[in-house]
């Protein structure tokens, strides 16, 4: 542990810099005066994109920049109902085989050129491309051809009965990228989307600039720009919303988005978060391929204290669908109130290792509550005899270990997705390009999803993903422990902003400055 905490406080000095650096930053601006253009919206946020690429991006820092500059055929509104963006309207046929797109007319991509049909078949024709190395994949693979019968008319033919399908087509990552980019395979370097904003500049860990785009279809933007300032610590970027030189701020920290709330000079934003906070078990590795022992964890755990010891209490308690219309009541999952006896029942019957030591992985910055929930966690697990050990990583490091299932458990911050395929098939599926990360599945899992993918019904649906949050909960191959909220936070003159659950900034093309 003492190299742990080593690495810790060599962070927490890096730390400390950072929060000095930025505070005197904001000192400078305040003493000499400097402006900002009037119209420009001047964000803050702690983490910066990773690439320009939306089709194999996976963080969130990336997405909330590529989704103010691509669009996808349809979006989500604020209570996460499927709504047109590209395409204006659509149908599936009667044994959802098939699906028609209805294109948006007078679309144009940022460089002039139209938007149209063969458009999306190149974008769909790339996302399924195994070089790509697309995010998203998965959930298209069921598409067996695309036909153009127009230049605005689209028709996607399944191999099978895909419902969901609709719900991934509203994600970042299955962004329309023009025709002609994708024949000329560059987009490391540049962009070129049809969204509501252009990028001017990308100076990687410092500052983004993004104009308006004055040929938008829709209606707005009704700023002239974006300028999204990196401010690595979160409580930099709440003294520089103080101080009145941000216009705007994306927080991740509860902790420091909290203490906003009887803030009269700013305005907190929220909504409650699809993504959900875990601890994962890699269920190849014993004693975790021990049934006995992943319920013995699961009953140990105290979910509420976590989520009161890491988030102040501000979230609920949940299962695997965090989707409001897919979302159980915790009474009906699993040990999901701490039963401590039964913990102990349960490890009596576990053939553990010689002198075992529960390993749990964190990364020291993402989500910022990922060390605060593992030592509590720890703690817990204590009280029924399994001694554990956390080990924080850099970033980088925690994807590479995780992507490699090189871990006990990882403590895990994990995108929701609005429908229960598109968010679990990547992993408990026995095709799934993260089952490799999960390390579980069963019978009943893959044929569930199946289930779930085909039926049109929506009642069935219902019933068929409560039995599958029933049986993961019980199999306990992960521990799910809560959803918080989605922070940002603005001055008062900064209107029309819609927080969503998806913690998507697609809405900042409907914000207007009013000082």
């Amino acid at each position: 542990m003492s190299a742990v905490f080593g690495f810790l406080g060599i962070h927490e000095r890096k730390d400390m810099r950072n929060i000095f650096r930025n505070l005197l930053i904001v000192l400078f601006v305040s003493l000499f005066g400097f402006g900002f253009a009037q119209n420009t919206l001047i964000v803050a946020r702690a983490a910066d994109s990773t690439g320009l690429d939306p089709h194999t991006q996976t963080s969130f820092a990336s997405f909330r920049l590529l989704e103010l500059i691509y669009e996808p055929l349809v979006t989500l509104d604020a209570d996460l109902n499927i709504v047109p963006a590209l395409a204006e309207s659509w149908s599936f046929s009667d044994d959802a085989t098939s699906l028609t797109m209805n294109l948006r007319k007078g679309v144009v991509f940022h460089d002039g050129s139209s938007f149209g049909s063969e458009d999306v078949k190149a974008s769909f024709e790339r996302l399924l491309d195994e070089e790509t190395g697309a995010a998203g994949r998965k959930n298209f693979t069921s598409i067996e051809s695309i036909d153009t019968p127009d230049a605005h008319t689209v028709v996607f033919n399944f191999s099978l009965a895909d419902v969901p399908i609709l719900a991934a087509m509203t994600s970042t990552g299955a962004a329309i990228v023009s025709s002609e980019d994708v024949a000329a395979g560059d987009f490391a370097s540049k962009t070129n989307g049809t969204g509501p904003f252009v990028l001017e500049s990308w100076v990687p860990e410092e500052k983004t600039t993004l104009s308006a785009n004055k040929n938008w279809w829709g209606e707005g933007p009704y700023i002239d720009g974006l300028e999204m300032r990196v401010i690595p610590d979160e409580a930099s970027i709440m003294a520089a919303l103080r101080a009145g030189q941000v216009d705007f701020a994306l927080l991740n920290d509860p902790l420091i988005a909290t203490l906003l709330i009887d803030d009269n000079s700013v305005v907190l934003n929220k909504a409650t978060a699809l993504a959900y906070h875990v601890l994962q078990l890699n269920a190849s590795r014993a004693p975790m391929d021990q049934l006995a022992f992943r319920q013995a964890l699961s009953c140990a755990i105290d979910r509420q204290e976590v989520l009161n010891t890491a988030s102040l209490g501000y979230g609920t308690v949940t299962g695997p669908l965090t989707i409001p219309a897919y979302q159980l009541p915790a009474s009906e999952l699993f040990c999901y109130q701490s039963d401590i006896a039964k913990a102990k029942e349960l490890l009596a019957t576990v053939d553990m290792p010689d002198n075992y030591k529960f390993e749990i992985i964190v990364a020291s910055s993402e989500p910022p509550t990922a060390l605060s929930e593992a030592q509590n966690i720890q703690a817990q697990l204590a009280k029924v005899g399994i001694d554990s050990e956390i080990v924080s990583l850099e970033l980088s490091v925690y994807i590479d270990r995780w992507l490699a299932a090189d871990f006990d458990s990882a403590v895990a911050l994990n995108g929701g997705r609005p429908d229960p395929y598109t968010m679990y098939a990547r992993y408990w599926t026995k095709d799934g390009n993260l089952q490799k990360v999960a390390n579980y599945i069963d019978d009943t899992l893959d044929s569930l999803m199946a289930q779930g993918r085909a039926e049109t019904d929506p009642a069935k649906r219902l019933e068929i993903f409560t039995e599958f949050q029933k049986h993961l909960a019980e199999m306990s191959p992960w521990i799910w422990l809560y959803n918080d909220f989605e922070y940002t936070a603005s001055q008062p003159y900064v209107k029309g902003f819609i927080p969503m659950s998806t913690d998507s900034l697609y809405y900042l093309s409907q914000v207007k400055i009013e000082r």
